[in-house]
């Protein structure tokens, strides 16, 4: 994500040229303000902020979690989107076999000149895809015949909601409520353009960042309590 951040931080003041505060001007004639590079730095790290949250997210949500939480709310919706969760690692791992099975008879991408290997990748996403509509059909035939989404159907899981779930669903709610209040009443707004400015720093907004801060920290927070009951059982 680093030179994605660096390029986002690059490209911004290339392009946009809104803002009072002109620093110099570009070969073009167009200005470079320091309001286009602050929002330029801030953008930047919103972008890779959220890729870091999908990133976790499609590390700690595995398809049998997403299916568990939302299987008896929204079958069909939570079977499509358990399926695009691991649409992308399954199908990476697919697509290396398709095309070691390619090479074995000479028609890898690394074979042949510029037409045949791009005749072979297209040949191999042909593969692919026919692939994923027959894994597609097999997996909703094979959810159908065991009544996904029938009502009164039960499921086995070897989840289970517990003291520990419903402590942290609270304070998640106490801390996220609190952040969406302040939201809505304005009390994190700051604006870039066309000049920088923002809400005057209080006991309010002190107190909004003090939220966020341990709505960040709680699942570090989690994995050192954690570490330590660990470390404590095995030194018994």
């Amino acid at each position: 994500m680093l030179p994605l951040l660096l390029i986002t931080i690059l490209i911004n003041p290339l392009f946009s040229h809104q803002g009072v505060t002109i620093l110099a001007y570009l070969p073009s004639g167009n200005p470079l303000t320091l309001e286009s590079i602050i929002y330029g730095v801030f953008a930047a790290f919103l972008l890779i902020t959220v890729i870091g949250w999908f990133s976790c997210f499609n590390a700690v949500m595995s398809s049998d979690k997403f299916v568990y939480l939302f299987g008896r709310l929204i079958p069909a919706l939570s079977l499509i989107l358990s399926m695009s969760l691991r649409f992308v690692p399954h199908f990476t791992t697919q697509i290396k076999i398709i095309s070691n099975a390619q090479k074995c008879v000479g028609r890898d991408v690394s074979n042949g000149g510029i037409l045949k290997r791009a005749k072979h990748g297209i040949k191999i996403l042909s593969v692919l895809v026919t692939w994923a509509l027959e894994n597609a059909i097999e997996t909703a035939d094979s959810m159908k015949s065991r009544g996904y989404g029938l009502p009164g159907r039960t499921a086995f899981s070897i989840y289970r909601f517990d003291k520990r779930d419903k402590n942290a669903m609270l304070f998640l709610l106490l801390c996220g409520g609190g952040i969406i209040t302040g939201i809505m009443l304005g009390k994190l707004k700051f604006v870039y353009m066309p000049i920088m400015y923002g809400t005057a720093f209080d006991v309010w907004q002190a107190g909004l960042f003090v939220l966020y801060f341990a709505l960040c920290a709680m699942p570090i927070i989690i994995n050192i309590v954690g570490d330590l009951k660990w470390r404590t059982i095995n030194k018994l």
